[in-house]
């Protein structure tokens, strides 16, 4: 069965954007954006919010802007084609590979858990991986821990009502001090 895994970076004081909406802390260095362009190779679709779609649109013509580097082409030539499964009540329509969700997280999870295909159901945004973590849909927790306290702003760990109880898989340590953590829900 494919696992739903939730990745994003996040400061030490667990937020993934600071009180001001600002996250250009979490901007990777070339050896953090390598592993995460390695991330996301092992993804079969992407499950995201609206404001992280609206975020992320850049890469869907990104490969016309001769300003980047060849990793922000890599990237971009993984991102683009990679389907996107959009939660969203205010978007009438998406762009490029995604589509808007026909369910709530659970039915969209449950759909592409039965259909045929390979690579992770990828969870990214801090409400929707709530509303998953919050009905036990996610598998694993993947944060790249940046060396910063923002003071607020929006959780990478949702509150919940309950212990989910988590088993330490992979931790690595980045020259530029960004601290990898992977966790599999003890099920």
């Amino acid at each position: 069965m494919r696992s739903v895994t939730y990745s994003m970076g996040v400061s030490l004081d667990g937020y993934i954007v600071g009180p001001d909406g600002d996250f250009d802390w979490s901007a990777p260095d070339a050896e953090v954006f390598r592993f995460v362009t390695d991330e996301i190779r092992k993804v079969g679709v992407h499950l995201m919010g609206r404001r992280l779609y609206e975020t992320m649109l850049y890469w869907e013509t990104a490969d016309q802007d001769p300003s980047l580097d060849d990793s922000m082409i890599e990237w971009t030539a993984l991102w683009k084609p990679l389907p996107k499964v959009v939660f969203s009540t205010t978007l009438a329509e998406v762009q490029g590979n995604a589509r808007l969700a026909f369910g709530g997280p659970a039915e969209e999870i449950e759909r592409l858990r039965a259909e045929p295909g390979e690579g992770d159901i990828a969870i990214g945004g801090a409400t929707l991986a709530a509303q998953a973590a919050g009905l036990g849909l996610i598998d694993e927790y993947r944060a790249r821990v940046y060396p910063v306290l923002v003071g607020g702003g929006i959780p990478f760990f949702p509150q919940c009502e309950r212990q989910v109880d988590l088993e330490l898989v992979e931790a690595r340590t980045f020259s530029s001090r960004v601290v990898y953590l992977r966790y599999r829900v003890a099920r």
